[in-house]
């Protein structure tokens, strides 16, 4: 079974933030298929006249995807994989390339030899598959405190599937960015949001906490199959001793178990620090689930990633990659 991430739309909705168009590779052989979705983004200098580019997953998860292939057979492959998409890179003038493997797929595994791939942190689910009652085994002992005193206090859910508009729900996430002083690359505009719906309509889930009529917080999630992905959500800031921020967890335990949903993944936290604020909130939802978060990185074109990182006056190993995108695009206001 795919994910939502793999899906075409899904690299169509973030050309406009990537600044660059979406391509699939699809490598078809008899051992099986090798497909792949990333967004190719041109680099703002050209070299000898030549435009060159650098591939990313779009926001979230991805990665080159195995499909229907012979018994013990995906590393040879992931290698034939490898040496047919280099051959784009060389045709289609790409000098490297950036992946989040996608935590639940797994699928990482099978292309280390295709990338320099590093498991930098743990992204958290939550299982309802394999307990009778999910919250009492994956929620912490505080989170169900929590949750108890709002739904005393009065605290209501509602859950929506495929919502015609999310327009209430991004006046509520737009003042949680504000608070949080988050980086304006999640700051969404109406277009994205009109195109989520437009492409995404029968897999988004909205959930609201109500308090008194009014709406408190707001959770906007992915369903796909028997899973459910958490993607954007906020909270009224005056609200917060109502505790929205678990009853929206609470509100996907609860739906996704009455549904038939075997796993919620809620991703990961900011850094890569085991004390981060946000992987700790989210792993009080899932003290049991625990899955892997890789990236991979690939020079395409050695020759030319050198020519770039001496123009941006980089070392080509600096710690972010690629190298040459810490300064080169500065000056562009992209990196």
């Amino acid at each position: 079974m795919g994910d939502i991430y793999f899906e075409e739309n899904y690299g169509r909705l973030y050309e406009e933030i990537e600044n660059g168009i979406h391509e699939v590779f699809e490598f078809r052989h008899d051992l099986g298929t090798v497909r792949h979705l990333f967004i190719k983004r041109p680099i703002p200098k050209q070299i000898d006249g030549e435009i060159y580019y650098d591939l990313v997953s779009p926001y979230g998860y991805g990665g080159p995807l195995i499909s229907n292939c012979r018994p013990g057979s995906k590393n040879e492959l992931a290698a034939l994989f490898k040496a047919s998409f280099q051959q784009y890179c060389t045709v289609n003038n790409v000098v490297s390339e950036f992946i989040r493997f996608h935590p639940v797929m797994a699928n990482a595994e099978h292309f280390k030899e295709c990338y320099d791939v590093v498991h930098i942190r743990n992204t958290v689910g939550t299982n309802l598959e394999g307990y009778d009652d999910p919250v009492a085994s994956e929620f912490s002992k505080s989170a169900r405190k929590n949750i108890r005193q709002a739904l005393r206090a009065g605290v209501e859910f509602r859950v929506t599937v495929n919502p015609d508009n999310v327009k209430d729900f991004k006046e509520i996430y737009y003042s949680t960015m504000k608070r949080n002083q988050a980086d304006s690359y999640y700051y969404f505009d109406d277009g994205y949001f009109n195109k989520l719906v437009q492409y995404f309509h029968e897999h988004i889930l909205l959930v609201e906490v109500i308090y008194e009529g009014r709406v408190i917080g707001m959770g906007l999630n992915f369903i796909y199959g028997d899973l459910i992905h958490t993607h954007l959500s906020g909270t009224l800031e005056n609200f917060h001793h109502l505790s929205p921020a678990y009853i929206l967890q609470y509100a996907l335990a609860i739906w996704g178990k009455e549904n038939g949903i075997r796993l919620i993944h809620e991703g990961g936290g900011r850094s890569n620090s085991l004390d981060d604020s946000l992987y700790l909130f989210k792993k009080q939802f899932g003290r049991n689930t625990d899955f892997k978060f890789h990236i991979g990185r690939k020079i395409w074109n050695e020759e030319i990633y050198q020519v770039l990182c001496k123009i941006a006056g980089v070392e080509e190993s600096a710690e972010f990659f690629p190298a040459y995108r810490t300064k080169l695009l500065k000056e562009y206001n992209i990196v």
